[in-house]
This record gives C-alpha cells, structure tokens and sequence, in this order.
C-alpha cells in the first residue's frame, strides 16, 4: 500500500479535529482558497490555525452571535485573553469603531459593527501576532455549554507539561535556564513578542531602525513593517549573504540600528548567513540580534549564544504530529540586556491553552527520533531533485551558496531540516496536480507536505505586475516549490516526485 493515498480538497492533515493543514490537492483549490471561491471554500472543513477561523471557534461565533441581543448584526472574534482582547478592540479605534470587548463562558473576544475593513483589519491583526483563539480551548468551551460532548481522545502528558517541555527543550538548549525559555500559543505570537520587547527597550536608547535580513516569512514581515516607525526605519536587506552591504548600512544608520532580524535559514530560500560574523557586528554596534532557526528546528543549530533572542515556531518537529500550534522564545542569559528583554517579553507574551501544553508535552520527547528520520529523507531527496532534467534549481540547507555558514552552527554533519524549494523547467500546474504527496500549508511533520510556497504565502505578489517585480529582485520565482520531508519511506517520497516529474 502507498505512504501517500489520494487526499480530496478540504481533508485535514494529520485527521485530527485540530489538524494544522488540510489538502490543497490542484493549482485550481489554490487559487480557488486564495481568492475565496466559495466552490473551493466550502469544502475546506479547517485550514492553519492562523489564517482559518477554526470550525469550533465559527461554532460559537454563531451560537453567540445568534443568541446575545448585543451581538446581533454585528462580527465576533474570540481571541487568547482579555489582554489581546483589549489589544485588538485599541487596534480597531475602541469606541470611535464601536468595538466592544466581549468575556463569556471562560472565553474573551472583541465584536465590532458588521463591516468589512474592520473584519480584514481585525484579522490580519491576530493572524500576524498569533491571537486566536486555541481549538482546544474553543472545543472545551462548546462542551461547557453544552453545544458538543467530550473531546476526542488524544495523548496528553499527564504532569507538568510546562516543566517537561522545558526539560526536553534544554537538551538543544543546555546554557538556558528554564526561566529564559518561555512558551507561547503560536511562533507568532513569539516573535511579536520577543520583538516588541527588544523594540521598546532599544526605542529609549533612540535607536529605531530594525534591518530585515533576506526573505522572512510573511508575518513576520509584516510584524517588522508595520511595528517600525516611521516606515523608514524599517529596512530590508535582499542579500543574506552580503557582508559589504551590511557594513555599509550598519555604517550608514550608526546607533539608530535597533535590531536585526534573520531566520537561519531563511524561508523560502534556505540561506544561512555568517551568524557568528553578525553577532560580532551587532554587539559592537550595539545593536539586538534576533534569530529563527523554525525551518531546521533550534534542535539542529547553536545559535543561542549568538544570539541575543531566539524564537522558534515549535509547531514544527517539536509538535511532529501536526495538530497544535506553539512557540518559543529562549534569551541568552549572557546578553548585556539578558533581563530586560526576558521581562519584556513575558509582559508581552500570551497564554498557551492548558490543553494545548498538555499535547504538546506529550510529543515533545520524540523531537530527535523523528528528525533523525526526516534528515535521512532529506539529503536522499535533495539529491535525487538536483539530478533531475526537469528540476532547475534546488535550495536546502546544505546548498553551496551558504553550506559553509549552515555548518558553522549545525550540531551534527546529518542535520539539515526537512525542508527543500526547488523549481521547475516548465509549468508548475501539470506537475502540481498530477503529484500524489499530500499538498497543503505547514512544515516540520512526520507527513510530507508539499505547497506552491508563493502563491500561499504572497498570492498578492504572484497575480499584479509590481509583484512580481518585487520578488524578482529578491531572487524569488513565483512558481517556488516547498517541500518539506516527512518520515515515510524516502523511496515512496522519491517515486510520487519522479512520476509527476515524468
């Protein structure tokens, strides 16, 4: 029997009620869930947490909404607490939007007049900094009043989960003690805070600019963008891997720079920079370095004492069955602002849902085992893609553009992540549709998952000519490709490519 069974439009990946992907099988339900085709859109039971209302969560929207005299008419969005709450009402003009903050049955939200730039505002806003309301929390809470029964069974950790995440946490992490390594509900909702603490930190020194190094992923672009005031003080560095370039700014802004902020490596491209280089350069600046090992795991890099903040996503490999979203943000304690930004960042952070802890407890320990398995796929796929005739360009960790400052940091020669991008030559749509992996959102699984990255992530950038523009001086075809290794077979990984290859 194949690893890989046909998946229809709209199944969740892993078949969990709190899946964090679900199948996009065709190029047709990509655009089609892109521009909210209501052909494909109903099909689409969830999506990932941070950009698919949850079905759970819709459920009561409806219930409240239909049932409380003060909802009518209007939209509700529950949220993590009372504090993003009161964020989210403050982000949308408080009372001058008539926003009102709602608290019912354990939950907190905020409901606004029914409009539709208040909604796109309200939700762009908890998509980029992590506010969702969990689906745990939203299934428990239709249990509390009586709208559901008891939630599916799953393995849960049955002590302190907050004490066992961090236990296993500290064997990537041996020199953070366990009060420098702080837990959040998504790896948003972590580098929003981790950000927001350097930024007011440094803002009172004066120093305002934050540099953007290479192609992030795209909320934390827009963390970086529409937090940096004013505008220009954001900066956006095309060349990971330009020493010069980053001379000249750091010599251009002085001590305005507040921080940099790189992913190692970065997403899509899997560029590592010299990061021991620019740990140097920022500390003599006097500048915070801030950085996301998400797409290999903070388990496969030592960057900690590099770096002032580490944030990760542990969504990926650390939650390896795909159906809950946390993050992490671990401070080097031997920083020179070690304690100011630990504080700051846990008043900024927000609660992880008891049973979303629990789960995640749970799978935690398993971490290396199944990126053991996830490497040994990944050097084997990689490889077979560069020999292909009909692949042109293959990005992984160990691509010669940057393999040198990957293994400056790697903790072991096999280590790599599970992620690959390549593109083709010729259309992406025949190969799309005819591959038979599982195709939709996320990464750092035990299931494969493939994605045609940008038209996910920058759909806006894909479809308008300035778009396109865009990404072509970042070095970015719109027709990227994600793959992103599970621990199937890598020969059955292998055949599902090579036959949609032809």
């Amino acid at each position: 029997m194949s690893a890989f069974p046909p998946l229809p439009l709209g199944q969740r990946i892993p078949a969990s009620p709190h899946a964090v992907s679900c199948s996009l099988p065709t190029m047709r339900a990509v655009r089609g869930y892109e521009e909210k085709d209501p052909a494909i859109m109903r099909e689409l039971t969830s999506g990932y947490p941070r950009f698919v209302v949850h079905p759970f969560t819709r459920q009561l929207v409806t219930h409240y909404t239909a049932t409380l005299a003060d909802l009518a008419g209007r939209s509700l969005w529950l949220v993590t607490s009372d504090r993003m709450a009161a964020a989210l009402a403050a982000h949308l003009g408080g009372a001058a939007a008539d926003s009102r903050v709602f608290a019912r049955d354990g939950l907190h939200g905020v409901s606004h007049p029914a409009s539709s730039e208040l909604f796109a505002r309200a939700k762009t806003y908890l998509q980029n900094i992590g506010g969702f309301v969990s689906s745990r929390a939203a299934e428990d809470a239709l249990g509390r009043i009586g709208l559901a029964g008891a939630p599916a069974e799953e393995e849960i950790f049955p002590g302190d989960a907050g004490a066992e995440i961090r236990r296993v946490l500290r064997r990537a992490l041996p020199t953070a003690a366990n009060s420098d390594l702080l837990l959040a509900p998504s790896g948003m909702n972590a580098i929003y805070s981790a950000f927001s603490a350097s930024a007011r930190l440094q803002s009172s020194r004066g120093r305002t600019v934050w540099l953007q190094l290479g192609w992030l992923y795209l909320d934390t672009i827009a963390i970086l963008k529409q937090f940096t005031h004013p505008p220009a003080n954001y900066v956006y560095v095309r060349d990971p891997l330009d020493r010069d370039g980053l001379e000249r700014i750091f010599s251009q802004h002085g001590n305005r720079i507040a921080g940099v902020f790189v992913e190692v490596p970065t997403n899509p491209l899997i560029q590592t920079p010299d990061v021991g280089w620019l740990s140097a350069l920022c500390r003599r600046h006097g500048a915070h370095l801030i950085v996301d090992p998400s797409v290999v795991s903070v388990f496969n890099v030592e960057v900690l004492a590099l770096a002032d903040t580490v944030v990760s996503s542990l969504t990926k490999y650390t939650a390896s069955e795909g159906d809950l979203t946390a993050g992490l943000i671990a401070i080097n304690s031997a920083g020179r602002d070690a304690d100011e930004l630990r504080r700051g960042a846990t008043t900024a952070l927000e609660p992880v849902y008891a049973r979303d802890l629990a789960r995640l407890a749970a799978q935690i320990g398993a971490t290396e085992t199944v990126l053991a398995q996830i490497h040994a796929n990944t050097a084997k796929i990689a490889a077979f893609l560069e020999a292909h005739p009909r692949v042109r360009d293959v990005f992984w960790a160990r691509h010669v553009a940057s393999r040198a400052n990957f293994e400056k940091v790697t903790r072991a020669p096999e280590a790599t992540g599970g992620m690959i991008t390549f593109t083709l030559r010729g259309a992406l749509e025949p190969f799309y549709d005819r591959l038979r992996l599982p195709k939709g959102p996320s990464f750092g699984m035990r299931t494969t998952l493939i994605c045609p990255f940008m038209y996910l992530a920058h759909y806006d950038l894909v479809t308008t000519p300035g778009g396109l523009a865009e990404l072509a001086a970042s070095q970015l075809d719109p027709d990227l490709l994600r793959l992103c290794c599970g621990t199937e077979p890598a020969g059955e990984i292998i055949a599902a490519l090579a036959e949609a290859l032809g």
